[in-house]
């Protein structure tokens, strides 16, 4: 392999851009898959999983991986598309390795796993051949969220610790969650969902509730309420609160009604109230799509204020994309609402302008009663991102956008299997070269 290292640490690759040798990002590298063998040997490193558009993780074989630097993996160009499958003698190096409590083989002392090493071999072959590990010290050897830190890391050779093959219960999540600290919600969500039960709860317990409240609304339904109800129910709440209030209302909307009453007690009232409006309109409808914060400003705000509220980079882009503008109070349900400011118009005007007199009037605004397929029509014919939803009394409940109503439009289980078809309908042939690595990795 030209341009290999020594040594290269796995989870320094989590996120890696991966390329072609003419230049061409085709993913980013995922994990790493390696096959333990008997008689305690080294691990067989097989190849990478790699992240490819749209949503969906590849096998890419450490025989056609050409290049390893420190932000790029350069590979022969060959690649198989068809998803990837984990077989029950692969091991994932940072899904189930990372974290996990092993033995000091001499002395027996419990230590946790920072990371690991890849070395390769005179035959072009690559071993997992180093551990990183980290001793115990003080109360334990491990405490939520933190992955034992505080004690000296130190790196020892694969045969020096022991325990890799027994299955571990309450394992950390902390360094697999640090190995993807800058994936996106929806990469990560992806990622998430590939686990395995076990190992997706300890992950989702790992995560502050913002990271969490961003992934539990990238992940298809079954496994937003399985996660959930692994939770504390005072957790639970509070990740809920951290939702987006018309995500976690699709979310309690799964629950059982005791379940879905006892987690909107648990929140704060002033939290709660928003999710409970939301829950009392049809799922398919304006109501029950809408979010109940959009970007409100009031009549006498200027310009250079709306735009200061737009540049929030916590805004979901489509809200970003116009204000509304309503008489008092601003939050929703708000006053009379008086009509919507496009983000463009607002570059277009001086900044002490006041917004109420650029306002747009003619676009009438959406009513909560209205279909899916009135909202898509709605958004379709007048080019929009996003529509004020306004009651019958002429107040502002909410904003309609589109990534929600694709959302809907698209079969419930398109996160799963829509992308997944189309993979597969351009290749679903096997690879024997990686037919061949595989089934030869424990040898």
């Amino acid at each position: 392999m030209s341009g290999a290292p020594s040594r290269v640490f796995i989870a320094r690759l989590a996120g890696i851009a991966v390329f072609d040798p003419a230049g061409d990002q085709i993913g980013r590298a995922r994990d790493v898959v390696v096959a333990l063998r008997p008689d305690d040997r080294p691990p067989r490193v097989l190849g990478l999983t790699v992240d490819v558009a749209p949503r969906r993780t590849v096998f890419l074989p450490i025989t056609r991986v050409t290049t390893i630097e420190a932000d790029a993996i350069i590979f022969d160009g060959r690649l198989n598309v068809r998803r990837f499958q984990q077989r029950a003698s692969e091991t994932l190096v940072l899904a189930e390795m990372l974290d996990r409590t092993v033995r000091m083989r001499e002395s027996g002392d419990p230590v946790a796993v920072v990371d690991v090493a890849m070395e390769p071999t005179r035959t072009r072959d690559w071993l997992v051949a180093k551990v990183a590990v980290r001793r115990a010290t003080g109360r334990g050897l491990r405490r939520r969220g933190t992955g034992g830190r505080g004690g000296p890391t130190s790196v020892v050779d694969w045969e020096a610790v022991e325990g890799f093959a027994t299955i571990e219960h309450g394992q950390g999540a902390a360094g697999l969650i640090a190995a993807f600290e800058n994936m996106k919600p929806a990469d990560l969500a992806n990622f998430v969902h590939d686990l395995p039960e076990k190992r997706r709860t300890e992950v989702a317990v790992a995560l502050d509730d913002e990271r969490l409240a961003d992934v539990l609304e990238e992940l298809p339904e079954d496994d937003q309420v399985e996660i959930l109800g692994k939770l504390e129910v005072e957790r639970a709440a509070d990740v809920l609160e951290s939702m987006d209030p018309d995500d976690a209302a699709d979310l309690l909307g799964e629950l059982p009604t005791d379940q879905r009453e006892r987690l909107l007690t648990r929140m704060e009232p002033h939290e709660a109230a928003p999710v409970r409006r939301l829950l009392t309109y049809a799922d398919n409808s304006a109501g029950g799509l809408m979010t109940t914060d959009p970007i409100v400003v009031a009549p006498d705000a200027t310009v250079a204020e709306a735009l200061a509220m737009i540049r929030n980079p916590d805004l979901n882009p489509a809200l970003a994309a116009q204000v509304y503008v309503c008489r008092p109070p601003t939050a929703t349900p708000t006053g009379r609402y008086l009509g919507t400011v496009h983000f463009q118009r607002l570059l277009r005007e001086p900044p002490p302008t006041l917004v109420s007199g650029i306002v747009d009037t003619e676009l009438d605004p959406l009513r909560p009663t209205m279909s899916l397929e009135a909202l898509a029509t709605f958004l379709a014919t007048y080019n929009l991102v996003a529509g004020a939803v306004v009651d019958e009394t002429g107040h502002l409940l909410g904003a309609v956008t589109i990534d929600d109503v694709l959302d809907h439009l698209l079969p419930e289980d398109w996160r799963e299997t829509v992308m997944d078809a189309d993979a597969d309908a351009a290749d679903g042939s096997s690879d024997p070269e990686e037919e061949a690595l595989r089934a030869g990795g424990i040898a």
